[in-house]
């Protein structure tokens, strides 16, 4: 971790975070006590073997699923104290999502999907949508605005996906497989795009993921393993 991203402000804090499902006559364990802190401006690629708990653990820092027991705390706020509704207006405003599936809204343009957080946050959707497009340009996106989901390619839909979570401009991203449906090029102008918004808007990221080139891009790797964070050792530059 750089010297500046190692004094800004904790952005993300979890402690003692655990998840357990009851499935038949055994407990699953998910995660156990977990612990993490990601500071403002800092991107963290969390790796692991498949059903290890990775989903689980976004769903839990996003608020989409609530932990057995531990505390996930963003921007200062602890998310156990929200009600549902607070923690939907805490959602809109502090984070954004980015699902492995997309979750784009089939009746509507990718402009439209793009500019919804901002609409459900009450801007004129004139002004949504000029925010939306500017981003949608960014991800490459500005000549397929007026195409609906089912007109995109997987690679496509997922950079509106991109642009959906990036158009509140967030202190917290989320990232699920975010690269895993995009040709070289494309994952190239996300990754950039994501050095910018954490350099220019100290936003946090939060990333998944099996690419180990997109995960050596960020500033640290942790495995998820027996329900535990662990610093992954980097290869030597």
């Amino acid at each position: 971790m750089n010297s500046t991203i190692s004094d800004a402000p904790v952005m993300l804090s979890c402690q003692g975070l655990t998840r357990v499902y009851s499935e038949g006559p055994q407990d699953l364990t998910v995660l156990d006590r977990l612990t993490l802190e990601v500071r403002a401006g800092e991107r963290v690629a969390i790796v692991g073997s498949s059903g290890s708990g990775k989903t689980t653990l976004l769903n839990l820092l996003g608020g989409l699923d609530r932990p057995s027991d531990g505390s996930v705390v963003i921007a200062g706020e602890s998310l156990a104290g929200l009600n549902e509704t607070r923690l939907g207006h805490f959602r809109n405003r502090y984070i954004g999502f980015v699902y492995q599936f997309h979750h784009l809204l089939a009746e509507f343009s990718a402009l439209e999907n793009a500019a919804l957080p901002l609409i459900i946050r009450g801007q004129r959707k004139k002004e949504a949508e000029k925010r939306a497009m500017g981003i949608l340009e960014r991800v490459g996106m500005k000549a397929r605005a007026d195409h609906k989901p089912g007109e995109l390619s997987g690679g496509e839909r997922q950079r509106v996906a991109i642009a959906r979570a990036l158009v509140t401009d967030p202190s917290l991203v989320l990232m699920d497989e975010p690269t895993g449906n995009l040709d070289q090029a494309t994952a190239g102008t996300i990754l950039t795009l994501m050095d910018e918004l954490a350099s220019e808007s100290a936003c946090a990221f939060v990333i998944v993921t099996h690419d180990p080139a997109l995960a050596a891009h960020q500033d640290r790797v942790l495995r998820l393993d027996a329900g535990k964070l662990l610093e992954q050792e980097r290869a030597p530059a």
